[in-house]
C-alpha cells in the first residue's frame, strides 16, 4: 500500500495529465518556439543590431507597463469595499459540534527538529471538536531528528504522524499528495511548520464556505508575520505580505482571475481537491499552480479574513533561497499553463488570460528585467553613452522614462499606503527603502532562472527558527 500511495503521490498528475505537470520544463512545441525566437533574434541582430535592441527594449517596456498597470488596478480595487470574506468571532463560535464537518489539517515538516514542538503546540490550539478534527503530521521517513523531536513533543498524541517514504522529488507537494491518501475530512487545509494560525480559522472557513457560491472550492486565509521588526529584511517582507494578502489576492478574486494560492492556510473542499489530482510534486510553488488549475476547471478561490502568523525570513542568504524557489515555481507555473495558450484563453476568457500572464508571468519578469533598465538608467546619467542614445529613440525613451519615474513612485507609494492602512507606522521607513528590496528580488530571480535550467524540481530548503524567539498574537 505504501508503494502504491507513493507512486500516486509522485506520478498521478504526470501520468493522467502530462501537459499539466512540471516534470519537464518545456514541451516540444515550446522548445521549438524558443529555438525559433533565438534564431530570429540572432539573424535580426546580425542584420541590424541597433534596431533589434530597440525592438527588444520596446517589447520589454510594453510588458513591464502592462504588468505594473494591472497591479495598480488591483491596488485601486483594494481601496474600495472589502472583498475578503469576514466571519465574526461570535458567528464562528456559535456553530455547534454537529454543524461542523470533518476537517483534515495537514502539516508537512522536513529537517525541522528545533521548531516541530512549537508547531504541535500552535496547531493544537485550534478551536474545533476533537472528534471532528484529523491532524496529519507529514514527516519524511528518513528524517530521524524531526521524527524523534515530534514524538517527544507534548500534545503529539492528538496528531496522526504519517511517515512519507524517502523518494525523489523531495518536495512539499509530494508529501501533501501522500498525506491526502489518509485524509478523511470533508474539508482539508495545510499549515507550515512555523505557522501560528488563528484558533477560529477552521470554524470561519466552514461558515464562509457555506455562505459562498457553489463554485468556490478554496478559501485562502491571510498570512502575516510574528517577527516583523526583527531587522530591515523582515520589515520589507511584512509590507510585501500586507500588499499581497490585503490588496493583490483580494483584487484577483474580485476580478474573477486565477488566484495563485499561498503555500499555507488554504482551505479546500476535499472532493474537488482529489478531482484536481492534488498538487504537482514537480512544481516548487505547487500552491500557485493548484490555484490556476482550480480556476481553469471553473472553480473559484475566495479570500478569508483570518490570519495565520508565520516567521518572516530574517537572513539574506536564506531569504534568497526561499524567494528564488518562489520565482522558479512561478516560471514553472507560467510555462506549464502556456503550453496550450489557445486552450488556456478559452478556459479563462480573454480577461483572465491577460491577468494570468500579467500576474503569474509578470511577477518574475519584473524582477528579472529590473537590473537591465536600472543599469541603462545609471549609465545614461553617468556618461550619456552613444549606445543608450541609439537604442532609445524618443518614443521608447519617454515611455521607459515614464515607466521608471511613475512606476517606481507608485510601487513605493503602494507599500507606504499598505503600512499606513494597516496602522503600521513602524514599517513606514522600510517602505521608503523598498528599492533596495527590489534589488534582492532581482538577485533571487536570476538564481531562479539558473536553477530552472539545471535543477528545475529541486526544493531549496528554507531554514526556520531564526526569529530569536519572537512571539506574536494570533487572531482573525
Amino acid at each position: 500500500m505504501r508503494e502504491a500511495y507513493l507512486h500516486d503521490a509522485t506520478n498521478s498528475l504526470r501520468e493522467t495529465h502530462p501537459e499539466l505537470s512540471a516534470s519537464f520544463v518545456l514541451s516540444t512545441r515550446q522548445r521549438w518556439v524558443v529555438i525559433a525566437a533565438a534564431l530570429l533574434t540572432a539573424v535580426s541582430a546580425a542584420v541590424d543590431f541597433t534596431s533589434t535592441i530597440i525592438a527588444f527594449t520596446a517589447l520589454c517596456t510594453v510588458m513591464y507597463v502592462a504588468s505594473l498597470a494591472f497591479r495598480l488596478k488591483l491596488l485601486r480595487l483594494s481601496l474600495g469595499p472589502a472583498t475578503a470574506i469576514t466571519i465574526a468571532d461570535e458567528d464562528a463560535l456559535a456553530l455547534t459540534a454537529d454543524e461542523l464537518p470533518m476537517y483534515t489539517v495537514m502539516v508537512p515538516a522536513f529537517k525541522e527538529p528545533d521548531v516541530v514542538a512549537k508547531l504541535i503546540d500552535s496547531v493544537g490550539r485550534l478551536n474545533y471538536p476533537q472528534d471532528r478534527l484529523q491532524i496529519l503530521l507529514l514527516l519524511e521517513a528518513d528524517d530521524a531528528a524531526t521524527v524523534d523531536a515530534a514524538f517527544a513533543s507534548p500534545g503529539v498524541e492528538r496528531f496522526d504522524v504519517i511517515l512519507v517514504p524517502a523518494a525523489q522529488p523531495r518536495t512539499k507537494p509530494k508529501a501533501l499528495n501522500y498525506g491526502l491518501k489518509f485524509a478523511t475530512g470533508d474539508m482539508v487545509t495545510i499549515f507550515d511548520v512555523e505557522d501560528r494560525p488563528d484558533p477560529l480559522q477552521l470554524r470561519r472557513a466552514v461558515l464562509a464556505m457555506r455562505e459562498a457560491s457553489d463554485d468556490v472550492a478554496c478559501l485562502q486565509a491571510e498570512l502575516a508575520y510574528y517577527n516583523p521588526t526583527q531587522n530591515l529584511i523582515t520589515r520589507w517582507f511584512t509590507i510585501e505580505y500586507l500588499m499581497w494578502f490585503t490588496q493583490l489576492l483580494p483584487g484577483l478574486s474580485h476580478l474573477d482571475a486565477p488566484v495563485p494560492l499561498g503555500g499555507t492556510s488554504n482551505h479546500f473542499r476535499r472532493p474537488v481537491l482529489e478531482m484536481l489530482g492534488g498538487w504537482d510534486p514537480f512544481n516548487v510553488t505547487e500552491d500557485a499552480d493548484l490555484g490556476v488549475r482550480l480556476h481553469r476547471l471553473g472553480y473559484r478561490t475566495g479570500v478569508l479574513a483570518s490570519r495565520t502568523m508565520e516567521e518572516a525570513n530574517s537572513d539574506f542568504v536564506n531569504w534568497v533561497k526561499q524567494r528564488s524557489r518562489w520565482y522558479k515555481g512561478y516560471i514553472q507555473t507560467w510555462l506549464v499553463h502556456m503550453r496550450h495558450p489557445v486552450q488556456l484563453e478559452h478556459e479563462l476568457g480573454w480577461g483572465g488570460f491577460n491577468r494570468f500572464n500579467s500576474f503569474v508571468g509578470g511577477t518574475p519578469f519584473i524582477a528579472l528585467i529590473n537590473p537591465l533598465f536600472w543599469s541603462m538608467t545609471a549609465a545614461w546619467f553617468i556618461g550619456h553613452p552613444a549606445i543608450i542614445r541609439a537604442v532609445f529613440p524618443a518614443p521608447v525613451f519617454y515611455a521607459g522614462l515614464a515607466c521608471w519615474i511613475a512606476g517606481n513612485f507608485f510601487c513605493v507609494y503602494a507599500l507606504v499606503l499598505c503600512a499606513v492602512d494597516a496602522d503600521r507606522r513602524d514599517l513606514f521607513f522600510a517602505a521608503l527603502l523598498s528599492p533596495l528590496y527590489w534589488m534582492m528580488m532581482s538577485i533571487a530571480a536570476a538564481k531562479a532562472m539558473l536553477q530552472l535550467i539545471f535543477q528545475p524540481s529541486y526544493w531549496e530548503k528554507t531554514t526556520h527558527g531564526l526569529d530569536g524567539g519572537a512571539g506574536g498574537t494570533v487572531g482573525s
